[in-house]
């Protein structure tokens, strides 16, 4: 159980770090950094680093709730696929979005398409790096969940309705 909640916790941090990454990718962009002068370089990717943890920490703050209930239904029900991760991270992504764009009082908006594309492409890269690091393994262990299977409510070999018991070679 600390394992998983451990799994699950390191998994956050690395989606959210994730985020922020790719969320800078669309302010500082990578052919930016490539004709810059050789020795502005470190200065600025310094200076993406530090905006990608700012990006990272507020990304954090608003994707927890969310984020928890997803991971806690991907672990109830055993969900190990890529695709429903990359889909909550979307989810979250994307109500990140309209939370933005509801919170707005001038004339700019937060809804325009690069903005949109941005946040997008956020949420489907932290959803893959949190099945990456902790979605591959949620749920029960699976020789538990055979285990588990091949008992019947009592505790002893579940029997098939033949009276064969399960898992017995034929």
């Amino acid at each position: 159980m600390l394992l998983s909640l451990l799994r699950i916790l390191l998994g956050f941090a690395t989606a959210c770090l994730a985020a922020g990454l790719v969320q800078v990718a669309f302010v500082i962009t990578p052919l930016e950094i490539a004709t810059l002068e050789p020795a502005a370089i470190p200065d600025r990717l310094s200076g993406a680093g530090l905006l990608a943890l700012f990006a990272a920490t507020h990304s954090a703050v608003f994707s927890a709730p969310f984020a928890l209930l997803a991971a806690a239904f991907a672990e109830w029900q055993g969900i190990r696929s890529w695709i429903y991760y990359a889909l909550a991270g979307i989810a979250i992504a994307l109500a990140g979005v309209l939370t933005q764009h509801a919170s707005e009082t001038g004339a700019t908006t937060i809804v325009n398409d690069y903005a949109l594309r941005a946040f997008l492409a956020a949420g489907f890269v932290a959803g893959l790096a949190y099945w990456v690091v902790a979605g591959r393994s949620a749920g029960p262990r699976r020789s538990q969940h055979k285990r588990a299977a091949g008992r019947n409510w009592m505790g002893g070999a579940a029997t098939a309705p033949d009276g064969r018991r399960s898992g017995a070679r034929n």
